[in-house]
């Protein structure tokens, strides 16, 4: 057999989907039967083993965006670790233990079962119907017909992550592509559009995550008070003209005098909430390089309930990231290694990863907030190596200016989607 590629794709929407033939013309079982899937026993969630780590992971990684982009930046923790974790069960013990080790676990505190068994919860729990919330999680394999992977993987990653394998015909690249850009589209409800790139010719595998939020404010924003046309100064040469919502409600807030910045938590009336903070004028690298887990704490203990005058923007924008490079300073570099392969995954040898990509997009308006995102890892075949608010002033807070926002569902605290907002009419 010839060499294959191996695509992972972590996008913004969760959701179950089932072991199928996938093609335009139908579907047929591939052979991995579902699970049962029971509720979960343990009196403390498997989940809580592995949360803050993602949210660690998430701010490590976001600072790595941040050095590198001086636009929007905007992803999902959740989305790119589960997809990274699930990618582990499929190379060899020693790549597994980095991957597993680069997004920052303790493999001699926590074994490798009970990290896995901890995405198994999460994703369990994340995927619970909600009245008031909508959020989808799933996992798909995608395999080119003539692979043969290992049944064992398959059934470790149907049980652990809900990840079901679809049969597929990679022999038209450009096809291909295109239905599983659809596929990405209709599980996010278009939100996210054209979430893969183009991929080469002998592309065989594509593993998709993804994940779509959409939720509605605690206490929605009038339109009628939305002015349409307001100044966003994105820096110091540049002033934008945006929708700027208004409202006057109660908020938990606080500006913090050390980091000379204002954090708003706004909620939503389903299981979720949103944190923005908004650094004073010339103060966000002084607050991006200060944002890590024990600021996030800090600032949890300290807002308190406050009757806000608020303005913040109306906006869609997205976020668009090659991460290899940055994920190899991360330490995740044996993915990448020529010595490396996805055989457990493709059923061949001789693969090896070149490429993660991801895609993610947040919409934020007077009736609350969708969110969805996509991430990708390819596999090639091994090649020579080549050589708001200062100090003093009432309680209100005018979003004008770069902000940072962290979505995270409150059950289960995980960091589902983050970012920074510079051009909110960039969408």
């Amino acid at each position: 057999m010839g060499p294959a590629w191996l695509w992972l794709l972590g996008t913004g929407a969760l959701a179950s989907v089932h072991c199928q033939h996938f093609s335009e013309h139908g579907d047929k079982r591939l052979g991995v039967p579902p699970g049962p899937s029971g509720q979960l026993s343990e009196p403390v969630p498997a989940y809580h083993t592995i949360i803050p780590t993602i949210t660690k992971f998430g701010l490590r990684l976001y600072k790595q965006l941040a050095a590198d982009s001086s636009g929007n930046i905007l992803f999902s923790p959740v989305s790119i670790s589960t997809t990274l974790a699930l990618l582990s069960l499929g190379t060899h013990a020693n790549t597994s233990a980095q991957v597993l080790e680069g997004l920052g676990f303790n493999l001699t505190e926590t074994p490798e079962a009970d990290l896995h068994r901890g995405f198994q919860s999460l994703l369990h729990s994340l995927g619970l119907p909600s009245p008031k919330l909508e959020l989808k999680v799933g996992t798909s394999l995608f395999l080119d017909k003539q692979l043969k992977p290992q049944q064992r993987f398959l059934d470790s990653a149907q049980e652990l992550y809900s990840a079901y394998a679809f049969l597929a015909n990679f022999s038209d690249s450009a096809v291909m592509w295109k239905q599983l850009n659809e596929y990405i589209g209709k599980q996010t409800y278009g939100l996210v559009s054209n979430g893969l790139q183009a991929f080469p010719q002998d592309t065989l595998t594509a593993l998709l995550n993804f994940i779509f939020f959409k939720a509605k404010w605690k206490h929605p924003f009038h339109r009628y008070q939305t002015q349409k046309q307001e100044r966003f100064f994105a820096d110091a040469r540049t002033t934008l003209r945006v929708p700027m919502m208004h409202q006057k409600e109660m908020h938990r807030f606080l500006y913090d005098q050390d980091l000379a910045c204002t954090v708003l938590q706004i909620e939503y009336s389903g299981n979720a909430w949103v944190l923005l903070i908004l650094p004073d004028p010339g103060k966000m690298g002084q607050v991006e390089a200060a944002l890590g887990p024990e600021t996030l704490r800090k600032w949890d203990q300290l807002l308190l309930p406050s009757l806000l005058d608020l303005h913040l923007p109306k906006f869609s924008v997205s976020g668009t990231h090659a991460l290899e490079e940055i994920l190899s300073r991360m330490g995740l570099t044996n993915i990448f290694s020529l010595e490396e392969d996805f055989s457990a995954v493709t059923g061949q040898p001789n693969n090896t990863a070149s490429r993660v990509f991801h895609k993610a997009v947040v919409d934020m308006s007077e009736k609350g907030t969708q969110a969805g995102a996509a991430s990708s890892l390819l596999s090639q075949p091994q090649a020579p190596a080549a050589s708001g608010t200062p100090a003093g002033a009432g309680p209100s807070a005018h979003f004008n200016r770069p902000f940072l926002l962290l979505l995270r569902h409150v059950t289960t605290e995980s960091l589902l989607f983050l970012g920074k907002v510079v051009n909110p009419a960039a969408g």
